[in-house]
């Protein structure tokens, strides 16, 4: 097809992906330097209704450099029904810091891992991923490079960092083909671009992102992950005694409460001097406390330190990217606390419960969750999941003093009726979660709620623990 009639049909995939809102697309293009990557992609955005498309050529910077490396690409996710187009992105990371020996060949081989990972999660959740290798060789680069310095007009796009590339043209030329046979896959495929005249570049991308707009490729199957080794180690609801016979007196409770609180604030301070993000997630039955103990937790912080995230129901802007994107989005800063009151576990609780998630997505979740916590403690946080149980007697009391208190009708809904109706299913879909997420440095603490107080002082105890262990960890 001549030039005109591929702008055309193109740009009418891009609006029909606008309407329908059904999957993103994201086109990658990195490889050897000076290949026109940035003329290709000017005028491919000039053909493109640039008000659906997004362009990212990142650098470094110090708000991306406190937070775990995927968090810079998760945020800058396209909605659903827009284009995103990343010059180098993550594979331009990788490809050079590999290349400047930043990275070691394992840390290599873990960065390909984890790009596989993030591009499985993607293509499950609607987003359609090209990516583009822009090929020369080396004579050839040498000649272009020359020409380019020859000319005034063009002189500005040569420099150090171009001439280092060309230094290191076999060593980019080993390290991407090694890059390209381990990641590519079906639902990510590699598409070579020759250094040709722009634009011959030009028309070879634009018919490459319109196939892949109009024929997009089947999403991964789902896996399961892995089982922890140490089986008896994983908590569960069935071997966990929930009731407590004696009640904590109120005097010794305030005593063991401020102390514990005390200790948090001295931890607290102490991450926040050396730049350790902490991520607490409280999950739990429905009138177990999560909020009760939040609130004690919160009391001994310094409140420009940390955030409390509510997760319930995504929000349209929410529906509209991958589902983890809005776990990403909220990673504290070093040194800063999030804490999630309800968190991305919901994808293997309520939502595999009550149908809300598709059996394939629940059961995908178990690896995405993996991955992303991993990230979180590869960054050197530290993580806390906490989970509140209680049984179900000491439940309909709670629920029944709620629904008799004025000042507290509003925390029970229908909802938690209905969630209570479903007690088995839940307690099945909380042991499996145990079974398949408890993990080293993402283990699960199962705190007995039945007496609130010593419930709350188990949850302080738990997180002064776990920050106490890792500031020793970082001596």
């Amino acid at each position: 097809m001549n030039s005109d009639t591929l702008r055309y049909r193109l740009l009418d995939a891009q609006l029909s992906l606008a309407r329908e809102k059904r999957r993103a697309v994201i086109l990658l293009l990195t490889g050897h330097a000076v290949t026109h990557k940035g003329q290709v992609v000017n005028r491919l955005n000039h053909w493109l209704e640039n008000r659906h498309t997004e362009v990212h050529a990142l650098g470094p910077s110090s708000e991306e450099q406190s937070r775990p490396y995927w968090w810079r690409y998760w945020r800058r996710v396209p909605d659903r029904g827009r284009i995103g187009i990343f010059i180098h992105g993550w594979y331009g990371d990788a490809l050079f810091a590999r290349a400047e020996r930043r990275l070691s060949p394992g840390a290599f081989q873990d960065r390909l891992a984890e790009i596989r990972a993030f591009e499985a999660e993607l293509a499950a959740e609607g987003v359609v991923l090209l990516k583009l290798w822009t090929d020369i060789g080396r004579r050839e680069q040498r000649c272009h490079l020359a020409e380019l310095q020859q000319d005034p007009a063009r002189a500005w796009q040569v420099g150090v960092n171009e001439w280092q590339r060309h230094g290191q043209h076999a060593v980019i030329e080993a390290i991407g083909r090694k890059l390209r046979d381990d990641t590519q896959a079906p639902h990510a495929p590699w598409e070579r671009l020759p250094f040709r005249e722009p634009g011959e570049q030009l028309a070879r991308a634009a018919r490459l992102l319109l196939a892949a707009m109009e024929h997009p490729p089947e999403p991964p199957a789902a896996t399961l992950a892995t089982l922890p080794h140490e089986a008896p180690g994983v908590p569960s609801l069935g071997r966990a005694s929930a009731a407590v016979e004696v009640r904590l007196d109120k005097a010794d409770y305030r005593e063991r409460l401020a102390h514990g609180q005390a200790r948090l604030a001295a931890n607290a301070r102490e991450i926040a001097r050396r730049r350790i993000p902490a991520v607490i997630a409280f999950e739990g039955h429905d009138a177990a406390g999560k909020g009760g103990s939040i609130h004690r937790v919160t009391a001994a912080l310094d409140a420009r330190q940390y955030r409390v995230h509510r997760i319930g129901a995504p929000s349209d802007e929410e529906l509209a990217l991958p589902w983890g994107w809005r776990f990403w989005r909220r990673l504290p800063a070093d040194g800063r606390i999030a804490i999630f009151d309800r968190s991305w576990y919901g994808r293997v609780l309520v939502e595999r419960v009550e149908g809300l998630a598709s059996e394939a997505q629940w059961r995908r979740a178990y690896g995405e969750i993996h991955h992303f916590e991993q990230q979180l403690l590869a960054h050197g946080g530290v993580l806390i999941k906490l989970f509140l149980a209680i049984d179900k007697d000491e439940q309909l009391r709670r629920f029944e003093a709620r629904a008799a208190t004025p000042h507290k009708r509003h925390k029970l809904t229908d909802e938690d009726w209905r969630n209570r109706e479903r007690w088995d299913d839940y307690q099945l879909a909380i042991d499996e979660m145990f079974a398949r997420t408890h993990l080293p440095g993402a283990e699960w603490s199962l705190i007995a709620c039945d007496d609130k107080r010593r419930a709350r002082l188990a949850v302080l105890e738990r997180v002064n623990e776990r920050l106490e262990a890792r500031l020793a960890s970082a001596v």
